[in-house]
C-alpha cells in the first residue's frame, strides 16, 4: 500500500501502526505518530490500522543542542 511518511511517497506492508513500527526499525523510546493530523498514544499502535494514502507523521527525539 502506498502512504505518506514526513511527506515523502513510501510503499509499506504493514497494516497497522505496530507494524509500520518495527518494518521502519523505529526505537522503543523517543517517537511520536500521527496519522492524518491525530497522534496515536503508542499504547494504541497495535489497534490501530493504516489506510492506502494516510499521511503519517514520525518524530524522533533528539538530543543535542
Amino acid at each position: 500500500m502506498d502512504i505518506n511518511i514526513n511527506n515523502r511517497k513510501t510503499s509499506i506492508t504493514s497494516t497497522n501502526l505496530q507494524e509500520l513500527a518495527q518494518e521502519m526499525s523505529l526505537p522503543e523510546k523517543g517517537v511520536a505518530v500521527a496519522i492524518n493530523n491525530q497522534m496515536i498514544p503508542r499504547t494504541e499502535w497495535a489497534d490501530t490500522p493504516i489506510a492506502d494514502g494516510a499521511d503519517i507523521v514520525i518524530i524522533k527525539a533528539a538530543c543535542g543542542g
